[in-house]
């Protein structure tokens, strides 16, 4: 697919068919996660791949916006081992997670399933459901599967400011 193709055809799924996401696709997100450029290349990230029913039920019990699936991810950054900018000290740890997150979600779509960039959960509750997360900031939890039949774009999917809001050439 084109890529601006893929761009504007991607959309924000909050409706799921109770069909199984196949392994395959899975492993090809988390090859897509894999491959994200990071700074310095050091990779400060971890991806949770949640799944199992067990789990599923904590992530339910930590944000409203799980849209009846049964498979998530939840993308997180490692402070302590991201590349850090010598002159202001930011450390790039969400930066690299987020391109991360970017390069997972257009995956998901480019398979043919579907996702939304969930940031409204109880990040203390979910590392307390998994104590495995400790320690990284978590940025994203893309609750995934195939888009239901009638899902579609939300009305704002389409709406942008202005060029000349968003750009400025210099």
């Amino acid at each position: 697919m084109d890529f601006l193709q893929l761009s504007h055809d991607r959309y924000s799924v909050r409706k799921f068919k109770d069909t199984p996401v196949e392994q395959e696709k899975i492993d090809k997100i988390i090859e897509a996660a894999m491959t994200a450029p990071t700074a310095c290349n050091w990779q400060p990230f971890k991806v949770w791949v949640i799944q199992s029913p067990e789990a599923v039920a904590k992530v339910y019990e930590t944000t409203p916006y799980t849209f009846g699936t049964k498979l998530f991810f939840v993308i997180g950054g490692d402070p302590k081992t991201a590349w850090t900018r010598k002159y202001d000290q930011k450390g790039f740890a969400d930066v690299d997670a987020t391109i991360v997150a970017t390069q997972m979600m257009l995956e998901i779509h480019d398979l043919g399933l579907g996702t939304t960039w969930v940031g409204s959960f109880d990040e203390p509750k979910l590392k307390a459901a998994f104590p495995e997360m400790e320690g990284y900031e978590l940025i994203a939890m893309f609750p995934t599967g195939y888009p239901a039949d009638d899902a579609e774009p939300s009305k704002l999917h389409a709406v942008s400011k202005a060029k000349e809001e968003l750009v400025a050439v210099l």
